[in-house]
């Protein structure tokens, strides 16, 4: 089956490019990322904070099946609605320290949109690191959840 979430990975560099276009309106597929009730469905995680504005911060907190908790945090550079949002991710247990998040939203039509995730890690070694996880399947699971969470708010 073929993957709806696109992972473009250029040897030697220390960034990825996600893509996804999804059946959904612009606007709600950026109130999915910016409500907490919407980000906890489709990520099945806890919003602890999510300050949408420039130099907000924002936390998550995730159980895996063993009840074992998992932190995420940022701060939010830039934030224009419906458009963009520049951002820190860290994940708080992992060794990866935090990367650079570009998140753009773009309007194909009137129930059609575009995510474009332009990430940036401190090395080329973590970027590779991270790939080597099931990272490319994790993230296609959470985008698919949040096209199907979209359906039913439309």
């Amino acid at each position: 089956m073929e993957l709806k979430t696109k992972i473009n990975a250029m040897d030697g560099k220390q960034e990825i490019e996600i893509t996804r276009e999804f059946e959904l309106p612009l606007e709600l597929l950026f109130r999915a990322y910016v409500e907490p009730e919407i980000v906890e469905q489709w990520m099945g995680t806890k919003v602890l904070k999510l300050e949408n504005k420039k130099h907000g911060s924002w936390q998550f907190e995730t159980l895996d099946p063993k009840g074992n908790k998992y932190g995420f945090n940022g701060v939010i550079h830039e934030f224009i609605p419906n458009e963009k949002i520049t951002r820190t991710f860290e994940m708080e247990s992992a060794p990866f320290g935090p990367q650079l998040e570009f998140l753009e939203f773009e309007k194909l039509g009137d129930d059609r949109s575009k995510l474009t995730m332009h990430v940036i890690y401190r090395s080329v070694t973590i970027r590779d690191q991270i790939l080597q996880l099931p990272f490319a399947q994790g993230i296609n699971m959470a985008h698919n959840r949040l096209q199907e969470i979209g359906n039913k708010l439309k």
